[in-house]
């Protein structure tokens, strides 16, 4: 398995980080919530995306509902 990509919230585009999930590799984002500073793991097993955040897993089927939660929350910017 790839290394992951490590990234601010906001570094990157939803493009990027859509791309770097789609090249098999995870996307650990420092963000903050719940007062203090987090990682979000994003994730794609080839059929469905994965957001694992402190509180719970998302799951999306589709990779445009993927990329309104990255812009949503704010782990990736608009391109």
């Amino acid at each position: 398995m790839p290394d992951p990509l490590r990234i601010e919230a906001g570094e990157r585009t939803a493009d990027e980080i859509l791309a770097a999930l789609r090249e098999g590799r995870r996307v650990v984002v420092r963000t903050e919530m719940l007062g203090g500073d987090h990682e979000v793991t994003l994730r794609h097993d080839g059929t469905t995306f994965y957001c694992d955040t402190p509180t719970t897993l998302h799951r999306h089927e589709e990779e445009a509902a993927m990329r309104e939660c990255i812009e949503n929350r704010g782990y990736g910017r608009e391109a």
